[in-house]
């Protein structure tokens, strides 16, 4: 039985959700998996991945053939640098220990990484509401003047003509 390490889809329509999953190859995209990994939503920015990385390992491990999404999203968490470090270990090449030390080191790189990028994405979002907001306040302010001299002038103009009107009949 060959097994996958594939994406299985769900969620709405224009809204996909996926669950990444160890599957038979010739079980249905969406079909029977034998154990679920983790998710995947590309809808945030940046993508949220949820993923168990010794199950991942041990997969890999047995033989199982990740889909090329798949791959993508192994390494980007670190599955695929855990299993290569793994096959040192058997070899003789490291310890248990420094692989693991090795593996750690790269995660808290690849959070920082991650991290600056979301900062840098929160303080795009900040500096654009800021520029609305200075845009807005900008419309405003003209709009005020604007009614401010329009209103002006016609309530001096009433006040006027009902003095001479007055001032004319007392004349008469």
């Amino acid at each position: 039985m060959p097994v996958r390490i594939r994406l299985q889809r769900h969620g709405k329509k224009g809204k996909p959700f996926y669950w990444v999953v160890a599957a038979d190859s010739r079980a249905k995209r969406d079909g029977k998996f034998l154990e679920k990994l983790g998710t995947y939503n590309p809808n945030t920015n940046p993508a949220t991945i949820n993923l168990d990385v010794d199950s991942s390992v041990k997969w890999l491990s047995n033989g199982a053939q990740p889909s090329d999404t798949a791959k993508r999203i192994l390494s980007y968490k670190g599955v695929l640098l855990k299993h290569h470090l793994q096959g040192g270990v058997r070899k003789g090449a490291l310890t248990e220990e420094q692989a693991e030390e090795k593996f750690n080191a790269w995660v808290a790189e690849k959070e920082k990484s991650v991290a600056g990028k979301v900062e840098g994405l929160d303080k795009a979002k900040a500096d654009e509401a800021a520029k609305k907001l200075e845009a807005e306040k900008a419309i405003n302010e003209k709009r005020a003047a604007e009614a401010a001299a329009a209103a002006a002038p016609v309530a001096e103009e009433a006040p006027a003509d009902s003095e001479d009107a007055a001032a004319a009949s007392e004349e008469e």
